[in-house]
């Protein structure tokens, strides 16, 4: 039986440094979960005191992206290999060149390979995230028939809608007939984004772990004939080491956390949970007295608090309760991503039609 499973974990490339399809699959697996964990402490954040942390949400992609950058960028350097793939005992080696297979991993890739590893793991799921966030949006625009567009550019996002489902498909279709070929060792690579990086991903040898572990101790204290310009690039090299591996050691110790939450959410323990964390009902959405363009209520409640005027489609928003316009609320909230009385983080899926007895 195990004779018969050996072809999972080895390989007819004829090679002992190849990490098996589980490792590869694990270590992607490790940053997907990151970034959802961070992206949940944020919003509750931001829920719990919007006039102070409702920039965070606003901007997250482009912090997490600014930290993940440098975060890889410094593992890169020091280790070749990714945060995640360092933390199941990889790196990447080039695919050409000469003494490729015997480079030391602290010695870090070279910088072609670098830079496009850098762009692959970090800006490209960036990319990938505001891209689906566009669409997202166009298919709500779409749906409720707020954006009408010019005749040319109403064709084109529409062919873009259409496309993308498909694009989509034929990409997670390449990826999963490389994990295939990587699993009955038919190729190097589990995945179309290392082919385009130029490199494979191999086990940590024992010389790679003596050199890294000597590593600190070579690069520790400038020499004495050592220029201004060269102490204070050593210093800059240092100050951003130090800060990529505070969030490195912080994710290492997260990754833990995020698998106990991972038990505690699960569809298994929801009893469990709503017996442990029975919470009273919440008090009323406070207005935010802090905005110096603060919003006023209406004397009748069947006006709109943004237009002043009688609603017309009655809209509510999910984040707050409180009832506008729907054309008000649609306009605000796309603009703000807050409700514009509470200032409480909100997206247009929040927005709820309602629908009177008579209507």
């Amino acid at each position: 039986m195990a004779e018969r499973g050996a072809h999972l974990t080895t390989s007819s490339l004829e090679v002992d440094d190849r990490p098996s399809i589980f490792e590869v699959i694990a270590q992607e697996s490790l940053m997907g979960t990151v970034q959802p964990a961070l992206q949940h402490v944020v919003k509750v954040l931001a829920d719990s005191n919007p006039a102070r942390y409702g920039w965070l949400w606003r901007w997250f992609d482009e912090i997490y992206v600014a930290l993940d950058l440098l975060l890889q960028h410094h593992y890169l350097s020091q280790t070749s290999a990714s945060f995640s793939e360092n933390f199941y005992g990889l790196k990447r080696v080039a695919l050409w060149g000469q003494g490729v297979g015997s480079r030391l991993a602290c010695r870090g890739l070279p910088r072609r390979h670098h830079w496009r590893s850098l762009v692959l793991l970090a800006l490209l799921p960036y990319c990938r995230v505001k891209l689906e966030k566009f669409l997202a949006r166009l298919r709500e625009e779409e749906d409720f028939s707020i954006h009408l567009p010019r005749a040319p550019w109403k064709k084109f996002y529409k062919a873009f809608l259409a496309a993308y489902p498909f694009t989509s498909m034929v990409w997670e279709g390449w990826v999963f007939s490389q994990q295939l070929l990587y699993v009955f060792g038919r190729t190097w690579h589990h995945s179309p984004l290392l082919r385009l990086a130029g490199v494979r991903l191999v086990n940590l040898t024992a010389e790679d772990i003596r050199a890294m572990d000597l590593q600190p101790l070579l690069t520790a204290g400038p020499g004495t004939n050592q220029s201004a310009h060269e102490k204070l690039r050593l210093f800059l090299s240092q100050a951003v080491g130090g800060v990529a591996f505070s969030l490195s050691t912080g994710l290492s110790v997260g990754v833990f956390f995020l698998q106990f939450l991972e038990w505690w959410y699960s569809s298994e323990n929801q009893d469990t949970i709503k017996t442990l964390t029975s919470l009273p009902t919440p008090p009323p959405p406070v207005h935010l007295d802090e905005q110096t363009d603060q919003l006023t209520l209406p004397k009748h409640q069947s006006l709109c608090p943004l237009c002043h005027k009688t609603r017309a489609n009655d809209t509510a928003l999910a984040t707050s309760g409180y009832v506008f316009c729907y054309r008000c609320a649609y306009t605000c909230v796309k603009r703000q991503q807050r409700c514009p009385l509470t200032g409480y983080p909100t997206e247009l899926q929040h927005l709820i039609k309602l629908y009177s007895p008579d209507g």
